[in-house]
């Protein structure tokens, strides 16, 4: 992915060559952005054609939507030769950077972007907050558009939280304001990116799969202040020293938060039990419905990136508005989401958490003795980190998936005599659950909080979280 350009230039580039109409557009991926991403360039009078290797239904479905609009298609196959010869690449975030296209694209000095680029730069009068980060990402954009459409304005949650900024642009009536989730791959292939406000919640090793090291994946988390001049305006965390190094020397206007300080423009003053943004008391800790201090840090977060987005929403009447708001403000599916609580044994969705450190932040929000699901597809990192929790807070750990054993071979020993670690070398999920109720009683927990991805027995991890809530409400 990328472009060996700086990004004002590729950026530029792309800008000029949507702005002209010059050439053919590519697009690879019939996923919902792809498809969001090639109906926007027609609209807007471009050349599409765009591709998915995929045979499936729905992808055949989109082929033959996008054709009555005009976008010539290919199903099952790349034109390679045809991309490397177009204007500009959109490309899926879930395609692989070594995807022979992009490979085609680049080497040909075509531009590669992301449908968020696309979209950004034929909506010029969007205002948006971006926000990225390891974990927190999705919660903080949920929340910060909750804030905003608490203020009044018609704001839509758009980017990796699941609805293409693309398809903002095509309503008949677009809304002004966005609250945008940006992937690491999604901010690779962004070049443009100039949010009104940019938030960086938290950073730790992920994507390990993909990335040749975790200073490349750092390196993509930056990309989101790659255009930063002295009147941008950023917030980020000041618990965590890597987030400081990744930003340090970035200009612009500095908002940052911390769940252990108070020395920063947004913080929880434990002894009050009071939310402290920009230099006041704003909110109840008691107000706030989700569990967990990570969740505190995710509510600062949002409340200073929309403070800071306008003047006009630090006023006494507007702080009122949010600090209302931050208590009917409730947990996202997929996300430390309780979904059954039969006969004293409660059953927590967890399925987001896809990395260690996220599942790290789950243990820790434990106040029961937990039996922790963890398996999926391996990422790249060991399972270690996780023994500490594990050993304050787990009555027993199922290892379960393609990761099955590498979780085993990691936890077996540091647990050995006190936590017992499974593993369920099945194929059927509805094993490992059934193990679950076997092993809870009442007063436990069940929470499914794998440390990996979910690609070995499910699409995604919504289908996961969906079958555990599913099978949870059957067994428990």
């Amino acid at each position: 992915m990328g472009d060996a350009r700086s990004s004002q230039d590729l950026a530029s580039l792309v800008a000029r060559r949507l702005a002209e109409r010059q050439g053919e557009f590519a697009v690879i991926g019939l996923a919902r952005s792809g498809v969001a991403a090639a109906r926007l360039l027609r609209a807007a009078g471009c050349s599409v054609y765009a591709s998915d290797a995929s045979t499936s239904g729905a992808v055949r479905d989109a082929g033959a939507m996008l054709e009555r609009e005009g976008v010539s298609i290919d199903v099952g196959v790349h034109n390679v030769q045809r991309i490397a010869h177009c204007s500009v690449l959109v490309v899926s975030p879930g395609i692989p950077p070594t995807a022979p296209p992009i490979r085609a694209a680049l080497s040909a000095g075509v531009p590669v972007v992301s449908e968020v680029e696309v979209a950004l730069r034929l909506q010029p009068a969007l205002r948006y907050i971006a926000t990225t980060g390891t974990n927190g990402k999705t919660t903080t954009t949920a929340l910060i558009g909750h804030l905003l459409r608490a203020l009044g304005h018609d704001a839509a949650d758009v980017g990796n939280i699941g609805t293409p900024v693309a398809e903002l642009a095509l309503k008949e009536v677009p809304p002004p304001w966005a609250s945008l989730e940006l992937s690491s791959f999604q901010l690779h292939d962004t070049p443009g990116i100039m949010p009104d406000v940019g938030v960086l919640t938290t950073l730790s090793p992920d994507h390990l799969d993909r990335y040749s090291s975790v200073a490349d994946y750092y390196a993509d988390k930056k990309r989101l202040f790659a255009n930063a001049v002295v009147s941008s305006q950023w917030v980020t965390t000041a618990d965590s020293a890597d987030v400081d190094a990744l930003v340090a020397g970035v200009p612009g206007q500095w908002h940052r938060f911390s769940v252990h300080r108070t020395d920063v423009d947004g913080y929880f003053h434990r002894d009050s039990g009071l939310l402290h943004v920009f230099g006041e008391p704003l909110v109840a800790r008691d107000t706030f419905a989700l569990a967990g201090d990570h969740n505190v840090a995710n509510a600062l977060a949002a409340l200073l990136a929309v403070m800071a987005a306008d003047p006009l929403h630090r006023l006494p009447a507007a702080r009122a508005q949010l600090a209302k708001a931050i208590g009917t403000f409730g947990a996202l599916p997929h996300r430390l989401e309780p979904v059954i609580d039969r006969h004293r044994i409660l059953w927590l969705n967890d399925s987001k958490a896809t990395n260690i450190d996220s599942t790290k932040v789950a243990l820790a929000s434990m106040a029961r003795p937990t039996i922790v699901l963890l398996g999926g597809r391996h990422k790249g990192e060991s399972y270690t980190a996780l023994v500490p929790e594990l050993l304050r807070t787990a009555k027993a750990v199922l290892a379960y998936g393609e990761a099955g054993a590498l979780i085993l071979g990691d936890l077996e020993a540091p647990l050995h005599g006190r936590v017992p670690v499974e593993h369920c070398a099945s194929d059927s999920f509805e094993q490992v659950m059934t193990r679950a109720r076997a092993l809870a009683v009442a007063g436990d927990v069940v929470l499914l909080s794998p440390a990996c991805s979910s690609y070995d027995m499910f699409n995604n991890y919504e289908e996961r979280g969906r079958e555990f809530a599913r099978l949870a409400g059957v067994i428990a």
